[in-house]
């Protein structure tokens, strides 16, 4: 018996319609599916994709924005003014902030997260404590994965490589590091890679977060990769750095990020409120080089990084409004770009997070969105509804739409 089958599904890889048979928790059919089943949903020849994942958030410091009120120009301001009111953080209400946060997400089709989850003397290990918890709570709908992440610095900030080692014990997922804000970044990476291996967890680095290509600590990132054998588990975030390079600079450095495995996240909303701050002309847009790497053949993954607080003043915690302002700023505006910008949205990131059996095919999860369009760049072009939203074979959120153009009735109709 089927669980759950959805009847006349758009699917990218293949032309017509096609059902989907899912049976605990899988897809175990793709075609004309045949037989009855627990649940039949018509999905009347509406795309369908696997599950969006958000490979890069900080729901602890999310929702801030009634709380500061200093002036943001820079990203050490950003760092400065949420450090400031993180003091006053408590774990109920990084819990209550989070959970606002997560329900947007899942609300609009993410199924697996990956949350930057800040430990450091200021907050201690309440983030730890409020988020934590959260994984269970949410597993009916989301899969979450938990990085202790060093925002304040290791070295420069005493006692955090040691309340790290406590969030691993407590069971974080994986370690996070900033090298551009500590005193010494070649140590900073060092701390978190050996974190790292100590406890058998990937490495996430925010890096190269600047105008100007006078850091390029990725490239002691992807030398300490190799040199770990942890390529293919290190993920680095921002990397604006690299678009300031000539062509053929930014192609050598591009190169040891594929020799190291490491996925990039780029961040279009938070990249673009800070970078070029200081140019008065021709203002620099600040975004990683997506269209280069994904050319090379890096997994590229475009996410959400901060919901209305001082590193971005907006948000919505929903992905698919982060393709649709990198179509324009990495000027992709084809229906092959588009449809590439979907993929930073799904696959790439699942890549990055290396979530097992994730995708549309038969023996993989069944985590799914059907949308309110046909075509996988209507995504992008259009920031279509999602009709429905499936985690491990059950139907988790449904959305109904009604409008009534009142206006074109007859006066005196009701």
């Amino acid at each position: 018996m089927i669980d759950l089958l959805l009847r006349a599904c758009r699917l990218s890889d293949r032309e017509g319609l096609a059902d989907v048979g899912i049976a605990g928790g899988r897809i175990v059919a793709i075609g004309a599916v045949e037989g009855s089943a627990r649940e039949i949903v018509e999905v009347s020849g509406r795309l369908v994709t696997p599950g969006l994942v958000e490979a890069h958030i900080h729901p602890d410091k999310a929702l801030l924005m009634d709380r500061v009120a200093a002036p943001v120009e820079t990203v050490a301001d950003a760092i400065r003014v949420t450090g400031e009111a993180k003091r006053r953080f408590t774990a109920e209400d990084i819990r209550a902030r989070t959970r606002r946060v997560l329900d947007l997400a899942v609300a609009a089709g993410t199924t697996a997260m990956r949350a930057h989850v800040e430990v450091d003397p200021i907050v201690g290990l309440a983030g730890m404590e409020a988020v934590l918890p959260l994984r269970r709570e949410y597993a009916p709908a989301l899969d979450l994965q938990v990085c202790a992440f060093a925002q304040e610095g290791i070295l420069q900030s005493h006692g955090t490589e040691a309340l790290l080692r406590q969030a691993l014990r407590m069971g974080a997922d994986l370690v996070g590091g900033v090298p551009y804000n500590d005193t010494d970044a070649v140590k900073h990476i060092e701390i978190v890679f050996s974190l790292a291996q100590e406890f058998g967890v990937d490495a996430d680095f925010h890096v190269d977060f600047f105008d100007e290509p006078d850091h390029l600590h990725i490239r002691e990132i992807a030398k300490q990769t190799v040199r770990a054998g942890w390529q293919g588990r290190v993920a680095v975030g921002h990397l604006s750095e690299l678009a300031a390079l000539p062509p053929p600079e930014q192609d050598a450095v591009i190169s040891d990020i594929v020799a190291a495995g490491i996925g990039v996240i780029c961040l279009p909303a938070t990249d673009l409120y800070l970078m070029g701050r200081r140019d008065q002309v021709n203002v620099r847009r600040g975004l990683t080089p997506i269209r280069r790497l994904l050319a090379a053949g890096v997994p590229v993954a475009l996410a959400t990084n901060n919901v209305r607080n001082p590193f971005t003043p907006v948000g919505t915690a929903d992905l698919a409004h982060m393709a649709f302002v990198a179509a324009v700023a990495a000027h992709m505006g084809t229906p092959d770009q588009m449809r590439e910008l979907v993929a930073t949205l799904t696959t790439h990131p699942a890549r990055i997070m290396r979530l097992r059996d994730y995708g549309l095919a038969v023996g993989c999860r069944a985590d799914l969105v059907v949308w309110g369009c046909e075509q996988p760049e209507d995504i992008v072009a259009a920031l279509p509804p999602r009709v429905l939203v499936v985690k491990n074979g059950r139907v988790t959120i449904e959305h109904e739409q009604r409008v009534r153009e009142r206006w074109r009735q007859p006066p005196g109709r009701p």
